[in-house]
């Protein structure tokens, strides 16, 4: 639902980033306070955060070689 969102050049970055503090956040962690978080759970939102990172950021170019 918010892929079209996050790499729509016209919504600036910073609102992004915002949005994704908020929704996204909110939505993983609803009544995570009963999880039981196991090591592959905490990698596999570590992996998805990330890739939440990479949409909004988009490419980054290394400029030191």
């Amino acid at each position: 639902m918010l892929q079209k969102f996050f790499v729509n050049k016209n919504v600036s970055k910073k609102l992004k980033l915002r949005l994704r503090s908020t929704i996204i956040d909110k939505t993983l962690t609803y009544a995570s306070e009963t999880w039981t978080l196991t090591k592959r759970d905490r990698k596999q939102l570590n992996i998805f955060e990330r890739k939440v990172y990479r949409r909004i950021l988009g490419p980054v170019y290394d400029s030191e070689k």
